[in-house]
């Protein structure tokens, strides 16, 4: 079954080579019990380890069912190791910081074997070498002896064909081990069991061959008891590969079965945490600062601000914005969105001094910086701008200035309603630069603005009696004009236009006024009530100014329309609207929620263009954090590979038990996905204690502030990038050499 033929082992140390053993022939097959004994020295252990496959050999050849072996990988001895043997250590090689449970059970575990299976099996296994009490003891706090017989039961755990054994009863009193050499000739009827032992007489009347060695070379080989020929062939012994689950719950219990090795990882991990968090949060914080310098040519330049409508372009009922308004992080709606964006222009009577900005309700006002005061009636106003602004002259403060709202679309100032300026505030240094200024005024003047949004911004055409014209606010030709002496649901039009009825009289015949806009059509049918022209406007329209000189450029061929008719088609519901965030770290999570609230949103921190430096800032970080990760990544392997450095001699054990590369890298990768998950989800925890004012971190307070969860969701994907590639590294240094030399090093 297993043949050598001039099989040689050497050492290399330090220029210095030596003979392990030299030129060996032997064979062994199934059913044999071997004992090989020898002086100290002689190769004896040497040849077991070769044998087993936990060393290489330099020349020669080993056959295993005849086929040959030095062109092996280390995955072959892997593979060898896992489905033939079975070793008993001289020096247990058990896991220290694992129960006598644990022990057996991961040898199991390594092999496949089912959860349910391996309890029963361990338990009688444990009975057998008289070590069921202590089941559930650290193996650490075993004596040699009781060591001794859980490697036995470890060793007899494995269905496999060859149990090799190195003093397998050193450590061992007299009964004790009479009962296990007892046992391992019961099982050798069907194995090859091969023991290394300097107390022949103890094995003699068990053992069915002697092999003695000196000097590592065989001196004699004595086959005591004639072995009838085994048909077994082994490749009748299977195994199947690790459970994924049970990879997990090993990793994790690897995690925290040495405490002190778990503390200083942990506190590694935590350092790359905060290293991380802590300078993407700074760029984070430059980043949210250059843009809001950025401007937009459609939106005033609000990052607390979403703009958003219903997908169907329908209006908002009230219900509906009630709903919008009690949803969470809102801190206030504006229903007047149009205004939002649109510079409107305020007055006075004699048009010497002129404000000019937008509109702003004067709910939102901050009650701060002001000098004044602050409005309290209907027709009372507030104006916020920099103090260098063309509106504060020393000499003519604005304060107390009676101001109209001046409409060009409207014909100029409208003098109906006039508004006092109460007061004046001044942004702090932290606030947005104003341009120009904003204007907190009652929510009277805001659906006034609203009013001649729509009708700034719709197309208005008229069905004038079989012809289609549009109607352009700045022309007087079919421009439509109010007036309250028309009458509802009647026109009047000039007299020019009746040629284009029957008997040049258009009295009695119907227009039909379209408007036209991105979120509404609507129309409305009038009929000719009456014809003016140059003599009767005045008196038929009751104009108490009107001049026959300005006739032609004012009047002749202006629609005039009752106030009621026209102002139906403008005084809609509201189509478009804006909410402010409370919390700004959470703007993105707002937004989502109204969009599965069926509404279509537009962030106006998203439509901002912000400079070159701005740019800049973007840059800088990705490549200061590629170069924090470099850093962290060989500071954080260094320090890892230190605290690690312990677990070597746990692989290396699991190397022997027939672990292969794979399993290990992937108990390794869990055991550190581990800890830095838990650093990671610990600063999370603290994140939001310090959110919910617990305590007050400044740097954390920083990401609270401005990390989104695609910041978080990237910064947790380099943490386990650097945990995987930090496993990656070391699991490669683990495996470059045998796994005899890996161990030998350790030692």
């Amino acid at each position: 079954m297993i043949e050598l033929k001039n099989v040689s082992k050497y050492y290399y140390s330090k220029g210095v080579i030596a003979t392990g053993f030299s030129k060996i022939n032997v064979s062994f097959d199934i059913g044999e019990f071997v004992a090989i004994t020898g002086e100290s020295g002689s190769g004896k252990s040497t040849l077991l380890n070769v044998l087993s496959g936990l060393d290489t050999y330099e020349e020669g050849e080993m056959y295993i069912e005849g086929k040959e072996t030095s062109h092996y990988l280390e995955k072959d001895w892997e593979n060898y190791r896992r489905k033939y043997i079975g070793n008993i250590y001289q020096n247990f090689n058990l896991i220290n910081s694992y129960t006598v449970y644990q022990n057996i059970d991961i040898i199991l575990s390594l092999n496949g074997t089912p959860h349910k299976e391996r309890k029963q099996k361990i338990l009688e296994l444990l009975k057998r070498v008289n070590m069921l009490k202590y089941k559930k003891t650290k193996v650490s706090k075993l004596s040699g002896g009781q060591k001794q017989r859980v490697d036995i039961a470890r060793a007899l755990a494995k269905d496999v064909p060859i149990i090799i054994a190195d003093e397998p009863t050193g450590n061992l009193d007299k009964r004790s081990a009479e009962s296990i050499i007892e046992l391992l000739r019961e099982i050798s009827k069907e194995k090859l069991i091969i023991i290394v032992t300097h107390n022949y007489e103890q094995v003699e009347e068990y053992v069915t061959r002697k092999i003695t060695m000196h000097d590592g070379s065989i001196l004699s080989d004595k086959k005591i008891t004639p072995i009838p020929k085994q048909d077994v062939s082994l490749e009748q012994y299977q195994y199947k590969n690790m459970n994924p689950l049970e990879k997990l719950r090993i990793g994790i219990r690897n995690t925290f079965n040495i405490p002190i090795k778990f503390l200083l990882l942990m506190a590694v991990y935590s350092f790359i945490v905060c290293a991380l968090m802590g300078e993407y949060s700074f760029f984070k914080e430059g980043e949210y600062e250059t843009s809001r310098m950025g401007y937009s040519s459609a939106f005033h330049a609000d990052d607390h601000r979403i703009v958003f409508n219903k997908k169907d372009k329908s209006s908002f009922s009230k219900e509906e914005l009630e709903t919008i308004k009690n949803m969470k992080n809102i801190d206030y709606l504006n229903e007047n969105d149009l205004t939002s964006d649109m510079n409107n222009e305020f007055t006075t009577v004699d048009e010497q001094t002129w404000v000019y900005g937008l509109l702003r309700p004067i709910k939102l006002l901050q009650k701060t910086n002001i000098e004044g005061k602050m409005p309290e009636k209907d027709n009372e106003i507030l104006i916020e701008a920099e103090k260098d602004s063309y509106l504060f002259d020393e000499n003519d403060s604005i304060i107390g200035k009676e101001l109209y709202f001046f409409d060009p679309l409207g014909g100029g100032i409208d003098k109906k309603e006039k508004y006092i300026v109460t007061g004046i505030r001044y942004p702090s240094n932290e606030e947005t630069y104003i341009d120009n200024c904003m204007i907190y005024v009652p929510d009277k003047v805001l659906e006034k603005v609203k009013f001649d949004t729509h009708r700034k911004y719709s197309e208005i055409t008229i069905d004038f009696i079989n012809e289609i014209v549009t109607s352009y606010p700045y022309d007087t030709y079919m421009k439509i004009e109010t007036n309250p002496w028309v009458y509802p649901g009647t026109a009047f039009i000039s007299e020019d236009e009746n040629y284009r009825c029957e008997k040049d009289n258009c009295i009695g015949k119907e227009i039909t006024i379209h408007v036209k806009n991105t979120y509404y059509n609507d129309s409305t049918t009038l009929k000719i009530e009456k014809t003016y022209n140059k003599k009767n406007i005045g008196y038929i329209l009751d104009l108490p100014n009107y001049n026959k000189e300005d006739y032609e450029m004012q009047y002749n061929g202006v629609i005039f329309v009752n106030p009621e008719d026209y102002n139906r088609l403008f005084d809609k519901d509201t189509y478009q609207v804006s909410v402010y965030v409370k919390d700004i770290t959470k703007i993105e999570e707002t937004a989502n929620k109204l969009e599965e609230a069926g509404y279509h949103t537009l962030m106006i921190k998203d439509t901002l263009v912000t400079d070159s430096y701005s740019r800049i800032v973007r840059v800088l970080k990705i490549i200061v954090t590629v170069i924090l990760v470099v850093v962290l990544f060989f500071i954080t392997y260094f320090i890892i590979k230190i605290i690690l450095k312990s677990r070597n001699i746990y692989f290396s054990i699991l190397r022997m038990l027939g672990a292969s590369k794979k399993v290990c890298l992937d108990l390794l990768i869990i055991e550190l996905l581990v800890v830095s998950n838990l650093s990671y989800f610990i600063f999370l925890f603290l994140a939001e204690c310090n959110r919910r004012k617990a305590w007050n971190i400044g740097f954390i307070n920083t990401v609270n502030q401005y990390f989104q969860t695609s910041d978080y969701m990237i910064l947790y994907g380099i943490i386990l990038f650097m945990s995987i590639l930090i496993s990656l590294r070391y699991s490669r240094k683990l495996f470059k050499d045998s796994v005899m030399n890996t161990y030998r090093e350790e030692m």
